[in-house]
């Protein structure tokens, strides 16, 4: 049987309880910050040498040199041919629809000219070149290629470097073929904090890229965090997450499932349902213990329920999107007769899923928006990865004569009231030209 809270909002210690639940800082745990910290600095001052030897401490992964690390182009495409047909066609399938999706965040140059004549407008680039991070311990992760590599292409990056660890030197082979079929440039099999240290800072053989997206372990969260400013970041993820809001008239045996699919990630998953039916929670309950058995990761999932999971009775639907606001997930199944009416409550959450037949495993390879997605309540500040995390923006500023004259004033002002003369008279130059 699986060990999984039991909360009610009718309970006196309710609020106490739910914070309890959702507390989370191994982000930030002091040992792991300074563990990073020392490994970041390594490679910052020593390269690949420094690379070297953290792989074979961590991955157990002997090479006489990074450039041994690397997958040779050749490697990628005999990956395409050495896994099944049906994995192809699956991989292939997947990139369609992310791409299809992506497509439309595309984020266009502009223009327009105001009534002082100014002419003013916003310029949209790609990132030269990025670096994506795919996870490779417990599990390959082929779908975290896809969603980090497809966006960076639709805005048009130049030169994707893909690291993923290979423990024990195994390379997988359907992670290498998505690599292939997204148009990776790069592929390093190196993982860590050392991955993410030799991307930021380069080294003899790895280029410096000038931002990192991808999903990590705790350790490459830290890492991300300790160079962000040399380079950018898509975010700082945690473990794992998915609520299910449910009416009681989805099959428990599918809820559970749902739960399941979150839990098996990683012990520090979380996976809630919240319903305001008290039998449908037993329901779930029962279902999960019979159908654990069954679980290939059930070990994994089990923990993951017993540390961070839970079952939360409400009083109604309308409570349970607040307290899914409090909570922000990363995932949200609203898995109810009428979804479209819960979602104007919803504020935050990172990607929501609406109806019973929309499954949180569908989000995670096929169905199209991006799986990278805010974790830890973040979704009250951040958003899913996509294209617009791939290009960047300038502002462009064309001042004609008599244009220069009207806003020479208001600059003018404003800087003499900061302060800063050398600015009001930078304006009050063009102004004098202007009147002449």
């Amino acid at each position: 049987m699986i060990q999984v809270r039991r909360l009610a909002t009718t309970q006196p210690d309710f609020e106490a309880r739910l914070a309890e639940l959702l507390a989370f800082e191994s982000a930030q745990d002091t040992q792991v910050e300074t563990t990073v910290a020392a490994i970041v600095a390594d490679v910052k001052a020593r390269g690949d040498a420094a690379v070297l030897d953290y792989t074979r401490r961590f991955d157990r992964v002997e090479a006489a040199s990074v450039a041994a690390l690397e997958v040779p182009r050749a490697d990628l495409r005999q990956a395409l041919k050495r896994i099944p047909k049906a994995a192809l066609s699956a991989l292939a399938a997947a990139v369609r629809r992310v791409r299809a999706y992506h497509a439309r965040q595309i984020a266009r140059s502009w223009r327009y000219r105001d009534a002082t004549g100014a002419e003013l407008g916003q310029r949209v680039t790609p990132i030269d070149r990025v670096g994506i991070y795919v996870p490779g311990g417990k599990a390959a992760y082929p779908s975290s290629v896809i969603m980090n590599a497809v966006p960076a292409k639709v805005a048009g990056v130049r030169e994707i470097i893909m690291l993923v660890p290979a423990p024990g030197g195994e390379r997988n082979d359907l992670v290498l073929a998505a690599a292939a079929v997204c148009g990776v440039n790069r592929v390093f099999t190196i993982g860590g904090a050392q991955a993410v240290a030799a991307l930021a800072y380069g080294t003899a053989t790895i280029p410096a890229v000038d931002k990192i997206v991808g999903p990590g372990n705790a350790y490459v969260a830290a890492a991300k965090r300790r160079v962000f400013g040399v380079v950018g970041i898509d975010m700082v993820a945690g473990p794992s997450e998915v609520v299910v809001v449910c009416d009681g008239k989805t099959d428990p045996d599918w809820v559970a499932m749902d739960l399941f699919a979150q839990a098996e990630h990683d012990e520090l998953a979380q996976a809630i349902l919240i319903t305001p039916d008290a039998a449908f929670v037993e329901a779930v309950a029962a279902s999960m213990t019979r159908q654990l058995a069954g679980m290939s990761r059930r070990e994994v999932i089990a923990a993951a329920l017993s540390k961070r999971g839970a079952l939360i009775r409400v009083r109604s639907l309308a409570e349970a999107c607040e307290i899914v606001n409090r909570i922000a997930p990363e995932h949200l199944e609203l898995s109810v007769a009428k979804p479209e009416a819960l979602l104007s409550r919803i504020r935050h959450a990172g990607a929501i899923f609406l109806g019973r037949e929309s499954s949180e495993a569908l989000g995670d390879y096929c169905a199209g928006p991006n799986h990278v997605l805010p974790t830890s309540r973040t979704a009250r500040f951040s958003s899913p990865l996509g294209v617009y995390d791939f290009q960047k923006r300038s502002s462009l500023i064309r001042i004609p004569r008599a244009a220069a004259a009207k806003l020479g004033k208001v600059a003018a002002v404003l800087a003499r009231g900061e302060g800063l003369t050398a600015h009001a008279m930078s304006a009050e130059y063009r102004m004098k030209q202007a009147k002449s």
